[in-house]
């Protein structure tokens, strides 16, 4: 039996269908949204089209752009001699946070997953190849800590190391405010062999 009203179940399916919203958090939005002003609403709707209409990828690292070439690659100020790859355009956002990073990416959007169907074709390994020239000083590898991960890190370094280009990945060890008695063992281990001088 239908308690709601078509368009609601409508917009509670659509939402539902967003990573990290299940059914009962899309009521809820649906039901927050009933209770806005129309032009709230209307607002919403047009930044979610102006997103489709108006983003696009970067010709030179694949970020999310306004513009064929997005701002980080047309900056004068930052170091074009390091290029940080990443999966995904989100990894630049998190990188960016840190303010500590002042080189430019490579977004590969995708990591090699040949369980799920995906070689070296389906992601952009081919592009970033073609951005190693003699300007290009170092990689960094900034892959999520997964299998895929690592294989794909893996993957880049064995093609990228007979250029001659330093390679260097990002460390990964214990978290800020993390417990070494809740920490898994890989983590700690991993913390333990890229362990630094002071």
């Amino acid at each position: 039996m239908q308690y709601t009203a078509d368009a609601v179940n409508v917009a509670i399916e659509e939402l539902s269908k967003l990573p990290g919203i299940g059914r009962k958090s899309a009521q809820r939005l649906v039901f927050y949204l009933l209770k806005c002003e129309k032009d709230e609403i209307s607002s919403l709707a047009h930044s979610l089209l102006d997103l489709k209409e108006k983003i696009q990828f970067c010709q030179t690292c694949f970020n999310i752009s306004d513009s064929d070439i997005c701002s980080i690659c047309s900056s004068q100020s930052r170091n074009h001699r390091i290029i940080c790859v990443v999966e995904e355009a989100n990894d630049v956002l998190a990188i960016e946070r840190t303010n500590e990073y002042r080189g430019t990416y490579h977004v590969l959007g995708g990591v090699l997953s040949p369980l799920d169907g995906i070689g070296p074709d389906n992601i952009r390994v081919r592009e970033l190849m073609q951005r190693l020239t003699d300007d290009v000083e170092e990689i960094v590898l900034a892959m999520n800590a997964s299998a895929e991960g690592e294989a794909t890190a893996v993957y880049l370094s064995k093609f990228i190391k007979p250029i001659g280009i330093k390679i260097s990945r990002i460390a990964r060890g214990i978290p800020m405010g993390g417990d070494l008695e809740y920490t898994d063992e890989l983590t700690l281990a991993r913390a333990l062999a890229e362990r630094v001088n002071l």
